[in-house]
């Protein structure tokens, strides 16, 4: 069961504001950030800054995940930290203004990231459930098995 669903991406001075917001409303559309005031002008004054912000529902995110069909990819990337109460994570905000969902595996990423942290209680139960298929009856899979990809993001071997 999800308690919290916390987001933020860091805002560099060269970046569009709207662009960034609009890229992480994509998945999350409840997604409001505090945001400091910005000077408008070029050469930029401003810092990069985190942003960050709570949504209330994974119900976009999950549904990207089944139209792309990388279910497996997502229960490995969203389960790589985690400790069944805790999952954090990132993904692509360049591939998120295109709707689909890329995700990081702590390269540096063009376009910047977004970083996602779930919080809940049988996290990892609630996320095996939520990313199962059809395909999980001929090969049943779990956080964190054999099967899973390598923590680099590599594939395993399936079958011989």
């Amino acid at each position: 069961m999800i308690r919290e669903i916390e987001i933020s991406t860091t805002l560099h001075p060269y970046e569009n504001l709207d662009k960034v917001i609009e890229s992480v409303r994509s998945f999350f559309p409840d997604w409001n950030p505090e945001i400091s005031d910005r000077k408008i002008g070029f050469p930029s004054e401003n810092s990069p800054e985190i942003i960050y912000g709570t949504s209330s529902s994974l119900d976009s995110f999950l549904e990207a995940l089944r139209k792309q069909s990388i279910l497996d990819t997502a229960l490995d990337a969203m389960t790589m930290e985690e400790d069944d109460q805790i999952c954090d994570f990132s993904i692509s905000r360049l591939a998120s203004l295109s709707g689909k969902v890329s995700f990081t595996l702590g390269e540096r990423v063009l376009g910047g990231s977004i970083d996602i942290s779930i919080s809940g209680i049988k996290l990892i139960e609630w996320l095996e459930t939520s990313t199962w298929h059809e395909g999980r009856r001929d090969v049943p899979r779990e956080a964190g098995d054999e099967l899973s990809m390598h923590r680099d993001g590599s594939p395993r071997e399936w079958f011989d």
